[in-house]
Protein backbone atom coordinates (compact mmCIF):
# COMPACT_ATOMS: atom_id res chain seq x y z
CA UNK A 1 0.00 0.00 0.00
CA UNK A 2 1.39 3.39 -0.93
CA UNK A 3 1.39 6.34 1.43
CA UNK A 4 -1.00 8.22 -0.82
CA UNK A 5 -3.41 5.31 -0.74
CA UNK A 6 -3.22 5.22 3.06
CA UNK A 7 -4.08 8.91 3.27
CA UNK A 8 -6.93 8.50 0.81
CA UNK A 9 -8.35 5.67 2.84
CA UNK A 10 -8.08 7.69 6.03
CA UNK A 11 -9.91 10.54 4.32
CA UNK A 12 -12.64 8.20 3.10
CA UNK A 13 -12.97 6.48 6.46
CA UNK A 14 -12.82 9.60 8.64
CA UNK A 15 -13.47 12.76 6.67
CA UNK A 16 -16.47 11.63 4.66
CA UNK A 17 -18.44 10.33 7.69
CA UNK A 18 -17.57 13.43 9.70
CA UNK A 19 -18.41 15.71 6.79
CA UNK A 20 -21.68 13.86 6.23
CA UNK A 21 -22.53 14.08 9.93
CA UNK A 22 -21.78 17.81 9.99
CA UNK A 23 -23.90 18.31 6.90
CA UNK A 24 -26.86 16.38 8.33
CA UNK A 25 -26.60 18.11 11.71
CA UNK A 26 -26.28 21.49 10.01
CA UNK A 27 -29.30 20.81 7.82
CA UNK A 28 -31.43 19.64 10.73
CA UNK A 29 -30.22 22.53 12.86
CA UNK A 30 -31.03 24.97 10.07
CA UNK A 31 -34.55 23.59 9.73
CA UNK A 32 -35.12 23.77 13.47
CA UNK A 33 -33.70 27.27 13.79
CA UNK A 34 -35.62 28.42 10.72
CA UNK A 35 -38.87 27.20 12.24
CA UNK A 36 -38.02 28.93 15.51
CA UNK A 37 -37.19 32.18 13.71
CA UNK A 38 -40.35 32.05 11.62
CA UNK A 39 -42.46 31.31 14.68
CA UNK A 40 -40.94 34.30 16.46
CA UNK A 41 -41.59 36.48 13.42
CA UNK A 42 -45.17 35.19 13.21
CA UNK A 43 -45.82 36.11 16.80
CA UNK A 44 -44.19 39.53 16.41
CA UNK A 45 -45.95 40.24 13.10
CA UNK A 46 -49.39 39.27 14.38
CA UNK A 47 -48.81 41.36 17.49
CA UNK A 48 -47.88 44.38 15.36
CA UNK A 49 -50.89 43.94 13.12
CA UNK A 50 -53.18 43.36 16.08
CA UNK A 51 -52.05 46.60 17.72
CA UNK A 52 -52.44 48.54 14.47
CA UNK A 53 -55.91 47.07 13.90
CA UNK A 54 -56.80 48.00 17.45
CA UNK A 55 -56.07 51.65 16.66
CA UNK A 56 -58.43 51.56 13.66
CA UNK A 57 -61.08 49.65 15.60
CA UNK A 58 -60.87 52.22 18.39
CA UNK A 59 -61.45 55.02 15.87
CA UNK A 60 -64.54 53.19 14.62
CA UNK A 61 -65.62 52.25 18.11
CA UNK A 62 -66.84 55.76 19.12
CA UNK A 63 -69.39 56.29 16.29
CA UNK A 64 -70.45 52.63 16.42
CA UNK A 65 -71.12 52.89 20.15
CA UNK A 66 -73.27 56.01 19.60
CA UNK A 67 -75.18 54.30 16.78
CA UNK A 68 -75.82 51.27 18.98
CA UNK A 69 -76.93 53.63 21.76
CA UNK A 70 -79.29 55.31 19.31
CA UNK A 71 -80.94 51.97 18.61
CA UNK A 72 -81.33 51.26 22.33
CA UNK A 73 -83.30 54.49 22.94
CA UNK A 74 -86.25 53.68 20.63
CA UNK A 75 -88.59 52.71 23.44
CA UNK A 76 -87.31 55.23 26.01
CA UNK A 77 -89.75 57.76 27.45
CA UNK A 78 -87.64 60.69 26.28
CA UNK A 79 -86.36 58.79 23.29
CA UNK A 80 -86.73 61.56 20.74
CA UNK A 81 -84.70 64.02 22.77
CA UNK A 82 -82.04 61.45 23.46
CA UNK A 83 -81.87 60.59 19.78
CA UNK A 84 -81.35 64.21 18.87
CA UNK A 85 -78.56 64.43 21.45
CA UNK A 86 -76.89 61.27 20.09
CA UNK A 87 -77.02 62.59 16.54
CA UNK A 88 -75.38 65.80 17.69
CA UNK A 89 -72.69 63.77 19.42
CA UNK A 90 -72.12 61.82 16.21
CA UNK A 91 -71.57 65.05 14.32
CA UNK A 92 -68.94 66.09 16.83
CA UNK A 93 -66.96 62.81 16.77
CA UNK A 94 -63.44 63.41 15.50
CA UNK A 95 -63.16 62.50 11.85
CA UNK A 96 -66.93 62.54 11.18
CA UNK A 97 -67.75 64.74 8.17
CA UNK A 98 -71.51 64.14 7.96
CA UNK A 99 -74.52 62.38 9.44
CA UNK A 100 -77.48 61.58 7.19
CA UNK A 101 -80.78 60.14 8.39
CA UNK A 102 -83.43 59.00 5.92
CA UNK A 103 -86.92 57.69 6.76
CA UNK A 104 -88.67 55.49 4.27
CA UNK A 105 -92.20 55.47 5.89
CA UNK A 106 -94.05 56.64 8.96
CA UNK A 107 -93.74 54.69 12.10
CA UNK A 108 -96.85 53.38 13.81
CA UNK A 109 -98.69 56.15 15.71
CA UNK A 110 -97.11 59.01 13.70
CA UNK A 111 -99.64 61.48 12.05
CA UNK A 112 -98.58 60.72 8.52
CA UNK A 113 -95.81 59.82 6.15
CA UNK A 114 -92.55 61.73 6.63
CA UNK A 115 -89.18 61.66 4.89
CA UNK A 116 -86.44 63.49 6.72
CA UNK A 117 -82.76 64.11 5.86
CA UNK A 118 -80.07 65.84 7.80
CA UNK A 119 -76.56 66.78 6.94
CA UNK A 120 -73.65 67.97 9.02
CA UNK A 121 -75.88 70.02 11.37
CA UNK A 122 -78.89 69.29 13.50
CA UNK A 123 -81.09 71.39 11.26
CA UNK A 124 -84.22 69.43 10.23
CA UNK A 125 -84.00 67.22 13.31
CA UNK A 126 -87.19 68.54 14.82
CA UNK A 127 -89.04 65.32 14.32
CA UNK A 128 -87.63 61.86 15.04
CA UNK A 129 -89.41 58.62 14.43
CA UNK A 130 -90.03 55.79 16.81
CA UNK A 131 -88.58 52.49 15.71
CA UNK A 132 -88.06 49.12 17.26
CA UNK A 133 -84.31 48.72 16.90
CA UNK A 134 -81.28 49.68 14.77
CA UNK A 135 -78.63 47.47 13.12
CA UNK A 136 -75.32 48.51 11.56
CA UNK A 137 -75.36 47.03 8.09
CA UNK A 138 -71.73 47.53 6.98
CA UNK A 139 -68.73 49.82 6.79
CA UNK A 140 -68.02 50.86 3.23
CA UNK A 141 -64.63 50.96 1.62
CA UNK A 142 -62.99 54.37 1.32
CA UNK A 143 -64.26 56.43 -1.57
CA UNK A 144 -63.21 59.90 -2.74
CA UNK A 145 -65.62 62.61 -1.63
CA UNK A 146 -65.03 66.01 -3.28
CA UNK A 147 -66.97 67.81 -0.56
CA UNK A 148 -64.83 66.25 2.15
CA UNK A 149 -61.70 66.90 0.10
CA UNK A 150 -60.41 63.35 0.49
CA UNK A 151 -61.40 59.72 0.89
CA UNK A 152 -64.20 58.92 3.28
CA UNK A 153 -65.77 55.89 4.85
CA UNK A 154 -69.51 55.43 5.47
CA UNK A 155 -71.08 53.62 8.39
CA UNK A 156 -74.52 52.46 7.19
CA UNK A 157 -77.27 51.68 9.74
CA UNK A 158 -80.79 50.43 9.13
CA UNK A 159 -83.71 51.14 11.53
CA UNK A 160 -86.31 48.41 11.83
CA UNK A 161 -89.86 48.41 13.11
CA UNK A 162 -91.50 45.79 15.30
CA UNK A 163 -92.10 43.62 12.25
CA UNK A 164 -88.45 43.78 11.21
CA UNK A 165 -89.11 46.02 8.24
CA UNK A 166 -86.65 48.83 7.41
CA UNK A 167 -88.11 52.23 8.31
CA UNK A 168 -84.97 54.33 8.04
CA UNK A 169 -81.24 54.53 7.33
CA UNK A 170 -78.46 56.36 9.08
CA UNK A 171 -75.22 57.15 7.27
CA UNK A 172 -72.21 58.40 9.23
CA UNK A 173 -69.35 59.61 7.01
CA UNK A 174 -65.77 59.60 8.38
CA UNK A 175 -62.49 60.69 6.89
CA UNK A 176 -60.38 57.64 6.06
CA UNK A 177 -57.11 59.31 7.04
CA UNK A 178 -58.47 59.99 10.52
CA UNK A 179 -59.19 56.29 10.96
CA UNK A 180 -55.67 55.16 10.07
CA UNK A 181 -53.83 58.15 11.55
CA UNK A 182 -52.78 56.34 14.73
CA UNK A 183 -51.75 53.34 12.71
CA UNK A 184 -49.63 55.46 10.41
CA UNK A 185 -47.84 56.93 13.38
CA UNK A 186 -46.46 53.51 14.30
CA UNK A 187 -42.74 53.22 13.56
CA UNK A 188 -42.93 49.91 11.74
CA UNK A 189 -45.72 51.25 9.46
CA UNK A 190 -43.41 53.99 8.31
CA UNK A 191 -40.52 51.64 7.51
CA UNK A 192 -41.96 48.19 6.82
CA UNK A 193 -43.83 46.89 3.80
CA UNK A 194 -47.48 46.92 4.87
CA UNK A 195 -50.94 47.73 3.53
CA UNK A 196 -54.59 47.93 4.51
CA UNK A 197 -56.84 45.87 2.22
CA UNK A 198 -60.48 44.87 2.02
CA UNK A 199 -61.73 41.33 1.79
CA UNK A 200 -61.32 41.33 -1.99
CA UNK A 201 -57.67 42.30 -1.74
CA UNK A 202 -58.16 45.91 -2.82
CA UNK A 203 -55.42 48.04 -1.32
CA UNK A 204 -56.96 50.85 0.76
CA UNK A 205 -53.70 52.22 2.13
CA UNK A 206 -50.08 51.29 1.84
CA UNK A 207 -46.70 52.27 3.31
CA UNK A 208 -44.12 54.17 1.34
CA UNK A 209 -41.85 51.12 1.43
CA UNK A 210 -44.42 49.09 -0.50
CA UNK A 211 -43.59 49.70 -4.11
CA UNK A 212 -46.39 48.33 -6.26
CA UNK A 213 -48.06 49.32 -9.51
CA UNK A 214 -51.14 47.29 -8.63
CA UNK A 215 -54.12 48.43 -6.55
CA UNK A 216 -55.13 44.92 -5.58
CA UNK A 217 -53.21 42.06 -3.96
CA UNK A 218 -52.71 39.11 -6.25
CA UNK A 219 -53.56 41.09 -9.35
CA UNK A 220 -50.06 40.57 -10.74
CA UNK A 221 -50.26 36.80 -10.18
CA UNK A 222 -47.95 36.79 -7.18
CA UNK A 223 -48.73 33.46 -5.43
CA UNK A 224 -47.98 34.85 -1.97
CA UNK A 225 -50.34 37.81 -2.44
CA UNK A 226 -53.05 35.48 -3.74
CA UNK A 227 -52.58 33.24 -0.72
CA UNK A 228 -52.86 36.28 1.57
CA UNK A 229 -56.21 37.26 0.01
CA UNK A 230 -57.55 33.76 0.54
CA UNK A 231 -56.22 33.77 4.09
CA UNK A 232 -58.00 37.03 4.86
CA UNK A 233 -61.32 35.55 3.82
CA UNK A 234 -60.83 32.32 5.81
CA UNK A 235 -58.96 33.34 8.96
CA UNK A 236 -58.84 36.25 11.36
CA UNK A 237 -55.06 36.15 11.48
CA UNK A 238 -52.23 34.15 9.99
CA UNK A 239 -48.79 34.06 8.39
CA UNK A 240 -47.68 32.70 5.05
CA UNK A 241 -44.35 31.80 3.43
CA UNK A 242 -43.43 32.68 -0.10
CA UNK A 243 -41.48 30.44 -2.50
CA UNK A 244 -37.81 29.61 -1.92
CA UNK A 245 -35.72 27.90 0.74
CA UNK A 246 -35.53 29.97 2.80
CA UNK A 247 -38.62 31.87 1.67
CA UNK A 248 -37.89 34.98 -0.33
CA UNK A 249 -40.83 36.78 1.33
CA UNK A 250 -43.00 36.09 4.36
CA UNK A 251 -46.39 37.70 5.05
CA UNK A 252 -48.74 38.15 7.97
CA UNK A 253 -52.36 39.37 8.07
CA UNK A 254 -54.88 40.39 10.72
CA UNK A 255 -58.59 41.05 10.18
CA UNK A 256 -60.19 44.01 11.95
CA UNK A 257 -63.14 43.50 14.23
CA UNK A 258 -65.19 46.59 13.29
CA UNK A 259 -64.49 46.86 9.57
CA UNK A 260 -64.23 44.48 6.61
CA UNK A 261 -60.56 45.26 6.30
CA UNK A 262 -57.33 43.48 7.08
CA UNK A 263 -53.82 44.65 7.75
CA UNK A 264 -51.07 42.86 5.79
CA UNK A 265 -47.37 42.92 6.57
CA UNK A 266 -44.66 41.72 4.18
CA UNK A 267 -41.03 41.10 5.08
CA UNK A 268 -38.04 39.86 3.06
CA UNK A 269 -37.13 36.33 4.06
CA UNK A 270 -33.46 37.14 4.39
CA UNK A 271 -34.25 39.86 6.92
CA UNK A 272 -36.56 37.66 8.96
CA UNK A 273 -34.13 34.77 8.78
CA UNK A 274 -30.98 36.85 8.88
CA UNK A 275 -29.80 35.24 12.16
CA UNK A 276 -30.24 31.75 10.75
CA UNK A 277 -28.65 32.79 7.46
CA UNK A 278 -25.69 34.15 9.41
CA UNK A 279 -25.71 30.93 11.39
CA UNK A 280 -25.65 28.96 8.16
CA UNK A 281 -22.68 30.95 6.94
CA UNK A 282 -20.75 30.61 10.19
CA UNK A 283 -21.70 26.96 10.47
CA UNK A 284 -20.39 26.35 6.96
CA UNK A 285 -17.24 28.29 7.86
CA UNK A 286 -16.85 26.31 11.08
CA UNK A 287 -17.48 23.08 9.16
CA UNK A 288 -14.80 24.04 6.65
CA UNK A 289 -12.36 24.83 9.46
CA UNK A 290 -13.24 21.50 11.11
CA UNK A 291 -12.59 19.65 7.87
CA UNK A 292 -9.25 21.42 7.48
CA UNK A 293 -8.35 20.51 11.07
CA UNK A 294 -9.38 16.92 10.42
CA UNK A 295 -7.22 16.90 7.30
CA UNK A 296 -4.30 18.25 9.33
CA UNK A 297 -4.91 15.64 12.03
CA UNK A 298 -5.09 12.91 9.41
CA UNK A 299 -1.91 14.22 7.86
CA UNK A 300 -0.24 14.31 11.26
CA UNK A 301 -1.47 10.84 12.27
CA UNK A 302 -0.81 9.28 8.87
CA UNK A 303 2.49 11.15 8.67
CA UNK A 304 3.55 9.53 11.93
CA UNK A 305 2.45 6.13 10.68
CA UNK A 306 4.09 6.56 7.28
CA UNK A 307 7.27 7.80 8.94
CA UNK A 308 7.39 4.60 10.96
CA UNK A 309 6.53 2.55 7.88
CA UNK A 310 9.31 4.25 5.90
CA UNK A 311 11.74 3.59 8.72
CA UNK A 312 10.73 -0.07 8.85
CA UNK A 313 10.93 -0.28 5.05
CA UNK A 314 14.45 1.18 4.96
CA UNK A 315 15.52 -1.14 7.77
CA UNK A 316 14.06 -4.11 5.86
CA UNK A 317 16.01 -3.07 2.77
CA UNK A 318 19.23 -2.90 4.82
CA UNK A 319 18.51 -6.33 6.27
CA UNK A 320 17.98 -7.69 2.76
CA UNK A 321 21.51 -6.45 2.02
CA UNK A 322 22.83 -8.11 5.17
CA UNK A 323 23.26 -4.86 7.13
CA UNK A 324 21.32 -5.14 10.38
CA UNK A 325 22.38 -1.90 12.05
CA UNK A 326 21.00 -0.75 15.38
CA UNK A 327 17.62 -1.67 16.82
CA UNK A 328 14.83 0.69 15.76
CA UNK A 329 13.64 3.02 18.54
CA UNK A 330 10.16 2.34 19.92
CA UNK A 331 8.47 5.74 20.20
CA UNK A 332 4.93 4.70 21.17
CA UNK A 333 2.93 2.05 22.97
CA UNK A 334 0.34 1.66 20.22
CA UNK A 335 0.17 -0.81 17.34
CA UNK A 336 3.03 0.95 15.53
CA UNK A 337 5.18 0.56 18.63
CA UNK A 338 4.20 -3.11 18.83
CA UNK A 339 5.07 -3.56 15.16
CA UNK A 340 8.46 -1.93 15.75
CA UNK A 341 9.15 -4.19 18.74
CA UNK A 342 8.16 -7.23 16.69
CA UNK A 343 10.42 -6.04 13.88
CA UNK A 344 13.32 -5.69 16.31
CA UNK A 345 12.62 -9.19 17.62
CA UNK A 346 12.65 -10.51 14.08
CA UNK A 347 15.92 -8.74 13.34
CA UNK A 348 17.47 -10.16 16.49
CA UNK A 349 16.42 -13.63 15.38
CA UNK A 350 17.84 -13.07 11.90
CA UNK A 351 21.02 -11.65 13.31
CA UNK A 352 21.40 -14.67 15.60
CA UNK A 353 20.62 -17.05 12.76
CA UNK A 354 23.18 -15.44 10.50
CA UNK A 355 25.68 -15.38 13.32
CA UNK A 356 25.10 -19.08 13.87
CA UNK A 357 25.44 -19.74 10.17
CA UNK A 358 28.57 -17.61 9.83
CA UNK A 359 30.14 -18.91 13.03
CA UNK A 360 29.15 -22.57 13.17
CA UNK A 361 28.33 -23.13 9.53
CA UNK A 362 25.12 -24.48 8.06
CA UNK A 363 25.87 -28.01 9.16
CA UNK A 364 25.36 -27.76 12.90
CA UNK A 365 22.29 -29.11 14.59
CA UNK A 366 20.03 -26.22 15.64
CA UNK A 367 19.78 -27.43 19.21
CA UNK A 368 23.56 -27.65 19.49
CA UNK A 369 23.96 -24.19 17.92
CA UNK A 370 21.59 -22.57 20.43
CA UNK A 371 23.37 -24.32 23.25
CA UNK A 372 26.67 -22.94 22.02
CA UNK A 373 25.19 -19.46 21.65
CA UNK A 374 24.43 -19.38 25.33
CA UNK A 375 28.14 -19.59 26.04
CA UNK A 376 30.00 -16.23 26.11
CA UNK A 377 33.08 -17.58 24.29
CA UNK A 378 30.96 -18.58 21.29
CA UNK A 379 30.56 -14.98 20.18
CA UNK A 380 34.19 -13.85 20.38
CA UNK A 381 37.49 -14.82 18.81
CA UNK A 382 39.60 -17.34 20.68
CA UNK A 383 38.56 -20.36 22.60
CA UNK A 384 39.18 -22.65 25.53
CA UNK A 385 40.86 -26.00 26.05
CA UNK A 386 38.66 -29.00 26.75
CA UNK A 387 38.24 -32.71 25.94
CA UNK A 388 36.09 -33.59 22.94
CA UNK A 389 35.40 -36.54 20.65
CA UNK A 390 36.71 -36.13 17.10
CA UNK A 391 35.52 -37.96 13.96
CA UNK A 392 37.02 -37.86 10.50
CA UNK A 393 35.68 -39.56 7.38
CA UNK A 394 37.21 -39.96 3.95
CA UNK A 395 36.13 -41.65 0.71
CA UNK A 396 38.50 -44.45 -0.29
CA UNK A 397 39.90 -44.28 -3.82
CA UNK A 398 38.04 -41.10 -4.65
CA UNK A 399 41.07 -39.47 -6.31
CA UNK A 400 41.38 -42.15 -8.95
CA UNK A 401 37.61 -42.32 -9.27
CA UNK A 402 37.32 -38.59 -9.97
CA UNK A 403 39.94 -38.88 -12.73
CA UNK A 404 37.72 -41.37 -14.55
CA UNK A 405 34.55 -39.29 -14.24
CA UNK A 406 33.51 -36.04 -15.77
CA UNK A 407 33.79 -33.05 -13.42
CA UNK A 408 29.99 -32.72 -13.26
CA UNK A 409 29.57 -36.41 -12.35
CA UNK A 410 32.29 -36.11 -9.72
CA UNK A 411 30.57 -33.17 -8.09
CA UNK A 412 27.18 -34.89 -8.26
CA UNK A 413 28.56 -37.96 -6.52
CA UNK A 414 30.36 -35.89 -3.89
CA UNK A 415 27.34 -33.69 -3.20
CA UNK A 416 25.09 -36.73 -2.88
CA UNK A 417 27.52 -38.29 -0.42
CA UNK A 418 27.85 -35.15 1.71
CA UNK A 419 24.09 -34.45 1.74
CA UNK A 420 23.49 -37.84 3.39
CA UNK A 421 26.48 -37.56 5.74
CA UNK A 422 25.48 -34.09 6.94
CA UNK A 423 22.02 -35.28 7.95
CA UNK A 424 23.52 -38.22 9.87
CA UNK A 425 26.02 -35.96 11.66
CA UNK A 426 23.35 -33.41 12.61
CA UNK A 427 21.09 -36.16 13.85
CA UNK A 428 23.84 -37.26 16.25
CA UNK A 429 24.56 -33.65 17.35
CA UNK A 430 27.94 -33.44 15.75
CA UNK A 431 29.61 -30.15 14.85
CA UNK A 432 31.12 -30.10 11.35
CA UNK A 433 34.41 -28.23 11.41
CA UNK A 434 35.30 -28.44 7.74
CA UNK A 435 35.14 -30.39 4.50
CA UNK A 436 38.61 -31.42 3.39
CA UNK A 437 38.32 -32.53 -0.19
CA UNK A 438 36.26 -35.68 0.00
CA UNK A 439 36.69 -35.87 3.75
CA UNK A 440 34.80 -34.28 6.62
CA UNK A 441 36.03 -33.31 10.10
CA UNK A 442 33.52 -33.47 12.95
CA UNK A 443 33.72 -33.06 16.72
CA UNK A 444 31.31 -33.76 19.53
CA UNK A 445 31.50 -31.18 22.33
CA UNK A 446 30.43 -32.22 25.83
CA UNK A 447 30.48 -28.53 26.81
CA UNK A 448 30.43 -28.52 30.61
CA UNK A 449 29.34 -32.20 30.90
CA UNK A 450 31.25 -35.47 30.97
CA UNK A 451 32.96 -36.77 27.85
CA UNK A 452 31.31 -40.23 27.78
CA UNK A 453 28.01 -39.10 26.10
CA UNK A 454 30.01 -37.33 23.41
CA UNK A 455 32.13 -40.47 22.79
CA UNK A 456 28.99 -42.58 22.50
CA UNK A 457 27.51 -40.04 20.05
CA UNK A 458 30.68 -40.04 17.95
CA UNK A 459 30.87 -43.87 17.74
CA UNK A 460 27.14 -44.09 16.93
CA UNK A 461 27.52 -41.39 14.29
CA UNK A 462 30.36 -43.38 12.65
CA UNK A 463 28.20 -46.53 12.60
CA UNK A 464 25.25 -44.58 11.12
CA UNK A 465 27.47 -43.04 8.45
CA UNK A 466 28.66 -46.49 7.32
CA UNK A 467 25.08 -47.76 7.37
CA UNK A 468 23.97 -44.81 5.23
CA UNK A 469 26.47 -45.76 2.49
CA UNK A 470 24.07 -48.43 1.23
CA UNK A 471 21.41 -45.80 0.48
CA UNK A 472 24.01 -43.50 -1.10
CA UNK A 473 25.29 -46.21 -3.43
CA UNK A 474 21.76 -47.13 -4.51
CA UNK A 475 21.18 -43.54 -5.62
CA UNK A 476 24.58 -43.38 -7.35
CA UNK A 477 23.87 -46.58 -9.20
CA UNK A 478 20.48 -45.29 -10.34
CA UNK A 479 22.30 -42.31 -11.86
CA UNK A 480 24.86 -44.50 -13.60
CA UNK A 481 27.65 -43.59 -11.19
CA UNK A 482 29.99 -46.01 -9.39
CA UNK A 483 29.50 -46.76 -5.70
CA UNK A 484 31.59 -45.23 -2.93
CA UNK A 485 33.22 -46.57 0.24
CA UNK A 486 34.40 -44.51 3.21
CA UNK A 487 36.82 -45.06 6.03
CA UNK A 488 36.13 -43.41 9.40
CA UNK A 489 38.33 -42.73 12.36
CA UNK A 490 37.21 -41.71 15.84
CA UNK A 491 39.44 -40.29 18.55
CA UNK A 492 39.15 -38.39 21.84
CA UNK A 493 41.52 -35.83 23.28
CA UNK A 494 42.22 -32.32 24.45
CA UNK A 495 41.81 -29.56 21.87
CA UNK A 496 41.23 -25.80 21.76
CA UNK A 497 37.56 -25.09 20.94
CA UNK A 498 36.46 -21.63 19.73
CA UNK A 499 36.25 -19.11 16.89
CA UNK A 500 39.15 -19.34 14.50
CA UNK A 501 39.82 -16.51 12.02
CA UNK A 502 39.34 -12.72 12.22
CA UNK A 503 36.65 -10.17 13.07
CA UNK A 504 35.39 -10.21 9.49
CA UNK A 505 35.57 -13.96 8.90
CA UNK A 506 35.58 -16.57 11.64
CA UNK A 507 34.65 -20.22 12.01
CA UNK A 508 33.81 -22.21 15.09
CA UNK A 509 36.21 -25.17 15.18
CA UNK A 510 38.96 -27.07 16.97
CA UNK A 511 42.75 -27.21 16.78
CA UNK A 512 45.22 -29.46 18.50
CA UNK A 513 47.25 -32.63 18.23
CA UNK A 514 44.17 -34.76 18.78
CA UNK A 515 42.82 -33.49 15.47
CA UNK A 516 45.98 -34.49 13.58
CA UNK A 517 45.99 -37.85 15.30
CA UNK A 518 42.40 -38.48 14.28
CA UNK A 519 43.36 -37.91 10.66
CA UNK A 520 46.09 -40.60 10.96
CA UNK A 521 43.66 -43.00 12.67
CA UNK A 522 41.17 -42.47 9.85
CA UNK A 523 43.86 -43.40 7.35
CA UNK A 524 44.10 -46.84 8.99
CA UNK A 525 40.43 -47.59 8.25
CA UNK A 526 39.69 -49.56 5.11
CA UNK A 527 36.63 -49.13 2.90
CA UNK A 528 33.52 -49.44 5.06
CA UNK A 529 35.53 -49.65 8.33
CA UNK A 530 35.41 -47.63 11.55
CA UNK A 531 38.65 -47.42 13.53
CA UNK A 532 38.65 -46.21 17.12
CA UNK A 533 41.47 -44.97 19.28
CA UNK A 534 41.94 -46.51 22.69
CA UNK A 535 40.29 -43.40 24.23
CA UNK A 536 37.33 -43.57 21.83
CA UNK A 537 36.71 -47.27 22.46
CA UNK A 538 35.03 -46.33 25.74
CA UNK A 539 32.10 -45.04 23.72
CA UNK A 540 31.22 -48.32 22.00
CA UNK A 541 27.52 -48.94 22.62
CA UNK A 542 26.26 -52.25 24.05
CA UNK A 543 24.87 -53.42 20.71
CA UNK A 544 28.28 -53.05 19.01
CA UNK A 545 31.55 -54.90 19.50
CA UNK A 546 35.23 -54.56 18.77
CA UNK A 547 36.16 -56.85 15.89
CA UNK A 548 39.86 -56.71 16.56
CA UNK A 549 42.54 -54.46 18.02
CA UNK A 550 45.98 -53.69 16.57
CA UNK A 551 49.05 -51.58 17.20
CA UNK A 552 49.83 -48.46 15.23
CA UNK A 553 52.94 -46.32 15.62
CA UNK A 554 52.36 -42.96 13.96
CA UNK A 555 55.33 -40.96 12.81
CA UNK A 556 56.40 -38.40 15.37
CA UNK A 557 54.72 -40.22 18.26
CA UNK A 558 56.99 -41.89 20.82
CA UNK A 559 54.68 -44.68 21.91
CA UNK A 560 52.61 -46.88 19.59
CA UNK A 561 48.85 -46.62 19.75
CA UNK A 562 46.30 -49.36 20.21
CA UNK A 563 43.53 -49.02 17.66
CA UNK A 564 40.26 -50.92 17.54
CA UNK A 565 38.31 -51.96 14.47
CA UNK A 566 34.59 -51.69 15.11
CA UNK A 567 32.61 -54.73 14.08
CA UNK A 568 30.30 -54.21 11.14
CA UNK A 569 26.63 -55.16 11.51
CA UNK A 570 26.23 -58.88 10.73
CA UNK A 571 29.88 -59.71 11.41
CA UNK A 572 31.14 -61.76 14.37
CA UNK A 573 33.90 -60.52 16.58
CA UNK A 574 37.40 -62.00 16.26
Amino acid sequence: MSIRTLQQRMILLVLLPVGGLLTVLGFLGFLYARDVMLEQWREAAVLKLQRAAHHVDMRLENPIRLIELLGETADERNGLAIQEWIVERLENVEGVTGVQLEWERSAPGDPGPFMGRMGGTSQGMGRMMRFHRARIARVTNPAYDPEADGETVDLLTRFLDEDGATVGRLTVTLRFDSLIRDMQDLGWWQSDIACLVDEDGRILARTAAMESTSDRLGETGDPLEQAVVEGIRDNTEGTLLGPGHPAETVAGHYHMANAPWALVLFAPGDRVLSPIIRFRFWYAAAGGVSIVLILLLIRFAVGRITKSVRRLSRAAERIAEGRYGERLPVDADDEIGQLTRSFNTMVDGLRERDFIRNTFGRYVDEEVAHELMRRPEASRLGGERRDVAVLMSDIRGFTSLSESLAPEATLNALNLYFSHMIEVIKRNHGIIVDFIGDGVLVFFDPLDGPLEPSLEAAVQCARDMQAEMAAINRELTSQGLPGLAAGIGVNAGTVVVGNIGSETRAKYGIVGSAVNLTQRIQAQAGPGQVVLSDAAAAGVPPDAAIQRSFQFHPKGVQQPLTLHLLERPGEEGA
